[in-house]
């Protein structure tokens, strides 16, 4: 909501706001009872609408007048609706209006949250301050509804304060003060907090959750995750304990926590290798139309494919005849290596088919970036033959591009496995690959070769369980004809003989990995982990 809509100071003066009342309604602005206390302020907020997440309902009841919440523009009715945490007798409201005020509303109260009747009903706002007093009504829920905007905008305040006394049977004592507040785990956009849970005589009802001094929501349980935060940003916290009575308990000691660094972005990517066989959709045995559907159907940010992306040897008319007519829709969003397939008609119909998105910088192994994320493609060809006693140019370039990557995350993807439980086995020609890849804490290893699925806990240089090493998964099984099965490594979480697409699900600090069937259904999913 743009700031030029601010009133000036002198507008914020609390005068009574000249208003008109229904013969419903009780006059504003009645002297208070000497024993209602301020019912609202902290409590949690549900809202019909909000202008964006600046503008939430829990500002309307945050004690602060430079914050507010702000509906939806242009479109009524609009609602803000405040669970007092238990009934209560309601004597006052009062609105603070910001410039988008109502000329029409109304103060509604409910036991339940879903049956209300009227408390007062304005309609003739000027937006001003309303202090609607005298009022005599009973509920846990007290909303607000406005009928009429007095702008082209919606509506808005700084604070909603309601009045009263609850039906509290003698409970004034408040919970003791939660400890141990913690920052468990951290991202570019969220904070996962947990403490000690807090006690009271009768029974804690829940927890104010204060960021930077502000509730910001509420938890039943001693932990929440505050999303929607901004990336490399120091943010407070503290959190206080609150019983069904509505005392509340001093706020905890505070804790500074950091977001991760990152663009705060999310993306998804599909990836397969060994894909196209020669023949199209016409036969119903034809496998890589239906695994380019389940692409289509992720609506991916990009493509990876792990090699022997068409058989069998194939040349620029297979590409053409095949593979284009199914996974060559993706082909301005592929990031491809290549397999041995391509290599036995010396990479022809390969590099004339994908042109410089094969070969970027002149080199059939590249790298590219996405959000916190850096990619690096590799052709592992180059280890079946390559001359033992000098280190590769592409080896040397591996270890210079690792050393420039400033991203959080690292994936790589090559066609040679190091670690199969496939009919192939264990490539040792992968093992410098590897090696340096979990030397420079890469997250995430995708390959082919193996015609099938296999997903590996993280591992090390050894091939032992270790969760500092990078998860390796197999996914030839992109339509090439499946091959047997060996038993599995200890290290293998899943295998499947079966076709399907790698769906990556990717944010600026971790990822998450499900494999699907061509008939759609998910037939792995990984933990999220979170990148070294």
């Amino acid at each position: 909501m743009p700031s030029t809509r601010l009133r000036p100071l002198a507008r914020l003066t609390p005068v009574l706001a000249a208003v008109v009342l229904l013969p419903s309604a009780i006059a504003a602005a009645a002297t208070p009872l000497a024993t209602d206390v301020l019912l609202s302020q902290g409590k949690p907020v549900a809202t019909s609408t909000v202008e964006s997440s600046s503008y939430t309902g829990a500002k309307a009841v945050d004690g602060s007048t430079t914050t507010r919440w702000a509906s939806a523009e242009g479109s009524d009715p609009q609602w803000l609706r405040i669970d007092l945490g238990q009934a209560a007798t309601i004597h006052r409201v009062l609105l603070n209006w910001e410039a988008a005020y109502a000329k029409k509303y109304r103060i509604e109260v409910s036991d339940d949250g879903t049956s209300f009747t009227t408390a007062a009903t304005v309609d003739t706002g000027d937006g001003k301050i309303d202090d609607l007093g005298g009022l005599d009504a009973h509920g846990r829920y007290v909303r607000f509804v406005g009928l009429t905007r007095g702008t082209g905008y919606g509506y808005s305040f700084w604070e909603m304060q309601v009045f009263g006394t609850t039906d509290s049977s003698g409970d004034t004592q408040a919970p003791t003060t939660p400890t141990g507040l913690a920052a468990a785990t951290t991202t570019a956009t969220s904070v996962a907090l947990t403490w000690n849970a807090a006690t009271d005589n009768v029974g804690v009802a829940g927890y104010d959750i204060l960021r930077n001094g502000t509730a910001v929501a509420t938890s039943t349980t001693p932990s929440y995750t505050d999303t929607g935060l901004t990336p490399d940003t120091a943010y407070t916290y503290a959190v206080r304990a609150r019983d069904a009575a509505g005392n509340t308990s001093p706020a905890s000691t505070s804790i500074t926590a950091k977001t991760a660094a990152g663009s705060g972005t999310s993306f998804v990517l599909a990836a397969a290798g060994d894909i196209a066989e020669q023949c199209t959709a016409s036969s119903s045995g034809c496998i890589h139309p239906k695994t380019a559907k389940l692409v289509e159907n992720l609506a991916p940010a990009a493509v990876i494919t792990m090699g022997d992306n068409q058989y069998d040897e194939p040349t620029l008319s297979d590409f053409k005849n095949y593979y284009d007519k199914t996974w060559g829709k993706f082909k301005s969003i592929t990031h491809p290596v290549p397999g041995n397939h391509e290599s036995y008609s010396g990479f022809t119909g390969y590099d004339q088919y994908f042109g410089a998105i094969a070969k970027p910088n002149g080199q059939r192994y590249y790298s590219w970036e996405m959000g916190n994320w850096h990619f690096i493609a590799l052709d592992s060809n180059d280890f079946v033959t390559h001359d033992e006693f000098a280190e590769p140019p592409q080896i040397t370039w591996l270890k210079q591009d690792l050393a420039r990557n400033t991203k959080g995350c690292v994936a790589a993807y090559y066609h040679h496995p190091r670690w199969s439980s496939g009919d192939h086995g264990d490539n040792t020609d992968s093992t410098e690959l590897w090696n340096i890849l979990v030397a420079n804490k890469a997250d995430l290893v995708l390959n082919g070769h193996d015609h099938d699925y296999e997903r590996f806990v993280p591992q090390n240089a050894d091939g032992n369980a270790d969760r500092e090493g990078p998860v390796e998964i197999v996914g030839g099984s992109g339509g090439a004809t499946l091959y047997n099965l060996s038993p599995a490594h200890p290290t293998t979480a899943k295998l499947l003989k079966t076709y399907g697409v790698l769906k990556l699900s990717m944010t600026d600090t971790s990822f998450q990995t499900q494999f699907i069937g061509v008939d759609g259904k998910v037939l792995d999913s990984s933990p999220t982990y979170t990148c070294h």
